[in-house]
């Protein structure tokens, strides 16, 4: 959305197939989209997934309220901020295996710096690592008669 000085607020021109390659999500996720865009949604191809409480255009000025109302409504801390919603998928998509230009293509970023941040490092994904790195072991001393040399 872009507004002028002193004019009403204008959306910006939806992208179209040839701007972006779309983007991949859990099946498990159709139905709540598909109940967001038959109820809440604008109508038609061109309308937006999220609009303000009367219907329009979401404004910067007032996005605040409808975030601590939504935030509320949810029952989520008032320590959550929006932008928090993003690093926690893009953290759960780094824990769930993508790689880092995968991030990259997922966040619309052309630097590896962000993309990191979301790759930090989880005690669950130490123990996976973990685990495979035994597995790979065992199956090297299963393929090797050799004793363990300590070294």
């Amino acid at each position: 959305m872009s507004r002028r000085h002193g004019h009403q607020p204008q959306a910006r021109p939806v992208p179209t197939r040839s701007d972006h390659t779309g983007l991949c999500f859990p099946a498990e996720l159709v139905p709540e989209l598909t109940h967001r865009l038959e109820h809440f949604a604008g109508a038609g191809q061109d309308g937006h997934l999220f609009r303000g409480p009367r219907g329009g255009l979401l404004r910067r000025s007032n996005f605040r309220d409808d975030w601590t109302a939504a935030r509320t409504k949810a029952c989520v801390s008032g320590d959550v901020h929006f932008h928090d919603l993003r690093h926690t998928g893009n953290t759960l998509a780094s824990s769930a295996g993508a790689s880092t230009r995968g991030l990259m293509t997922r966040m619309g970023h052309s630097t590896t710096r962000a993309a990191l941040i979301h790759q930090h490092m989880t005690s669950d994904r130490d123990q996976h690592i973990a685990g495979k790195l035994g597995e790979m072991i065992r199956q090297a001393r299963k393929d090797s008669d050799a004793e363990p040399s300590g070294t």
